[in-house]
């Protein structure tokens, strides 16, 4: 009977041992923790931007396309390079004489002339105005084509002014006439010896009218 208690007691024992081990060695299982390799593989590693080009480039952006510079285009209207000008005797009524401004187109191309040519008196060297411009009389007439060597006319006329007051009018003798033709900046000189004032008088020492055909 002691024999076989012992046997019992035995095998328990072992039984309980075996227990205990399988336990321990699930437990460490459990608990042991896993190595991981944080090594970044070369396959999944970030691609390398520190030679590519940011958003902000300095290469210039490209510019729009310069058209090149228009020569000015002629706009047909006589120029004072194109013309010849003269100065023919006329009528004379009431203390003023009317003479004709000839404009004659020497420019070898049609050209055109339309309106009140500017026209003053000059005199000394240096061709200073003396006085006021003339006065334009009249309405505007259309435009004159003139073909090379054709002529246009604009009536001038011309006060006498020793019929003004002298200490008002100031006579001055004058070498000529200042033209500038309708729409144009350049100026022609018609030598003509006269008398204007160089004062303020109570009317125009010159009138001019629009330009006609010849």
């Amino acid at each position: 009977m002691t024999m076989v208690r012992s046997k019992l007691i035995s095998i328990g024992g072992l039984i309980a041992g075996t227990a205990g081990l399988l336990l321990l060695s699930a437990c460490g299982s459990e608990t042991a923790p896993v190595a991981q390799n944080t090594s970044a593989s070369p396959s999944s590693s970030a691609p390398d931007t520190s030679a590519a080009p940011s958003a902000s480039s300095s290469s210039p952006a490209p510019q729009p396309a310069q058209s090149p510079a228009q020569a000015p285009k002629n706009d047909g209207l006589c120029k004072a390079g194109d013309v010849k000008l003269s100065i023919e005797d006329g009528d004379a009524a009431a203390g003023t004489v009317y003479r004709k401004l000839v404009i004659t187109n020497t420019s070898g191309h049609v050209c055109t002339i339309q309106g009140f040519p500017g026209i003053s008196y000059v005199t000394g060297a240096d061709g200073h105005q003396v006085g006021e411009a003339a006065y334009r009389d009249g309405a505007k007439g259309g435009p004159v084509q003139l073909n090379n060597g054709e002529s246009a006319i604009a009536d001038v006329g011309f006060v006498n002014v020793r019929n003004y007051d002298e200490a008002a009018c100031k006579p001055t003798e004058t070498r000529g006439l200042r033209v500038y033709l309708p729409q144009e900046t350049a100026s022609n000189f018609v030598p003509m010896q006269g008398l204007g004032c160089t004062g303020k008088i109570p009317g125009n020492q010159l009138t001019v009218k629009t330009v006609h055909k010849g």
